[in-house]
């Protein structure tokens, strides 16, 4: 059950990292359109919404983060904030929802709950 918990922590870190990117991407490219555009509406609400979206994944991309890496390090805190992003997760479809159920199916076995205790 290890590796299946290792696995999950590398899976976990790297789609935060391609999350963190998106987010930043989104806010820039919100932004920049809002500014090029040159209309007052868009320049105003298109960085708003860069903001609140990639703020979004970008926040909870650190919190997966530090819940991998703290899976990594077996604390018992990490179950529950990994187990908190999965259900989160199954919403992005189709990848999303893979590492989803992985890591859901991963974090409730008794084996990895009993690691983590120790």
């Amino acid at each position: 059950m290890e590796k299946h918990i290792t696995l999950v922590a590398v899976i976990q870190i790297t789609l935060s990292i391609i999350g963190i990117i998106i987010g930043m991407v989104l806010f820039i490219l919100l932004s920049g359109i809002g500014i090029f555009i040159g209309e007052d509406e868009a320049s105003f609400i298109l960085p708003i919404i860069g903001i609140i979206i990639g703020g979004f994944l970008i926040l909870s991309s650190i919190v997966s983060i530090i819940g991998a890496i703290g899976l990594l390090k077996k604390k018992a805190w990490s179950r529950i904030i990994l187990l908190v992003v999965s259900v989160l997760d199954l919403l992005n479809i189709p990848i999303g929802t893979a590492v989803g159920v992985y890591t859901i199916w991963v974090l409730m076995q008794d084996e990895t709950v009993a690691l983590l205790q120790s």
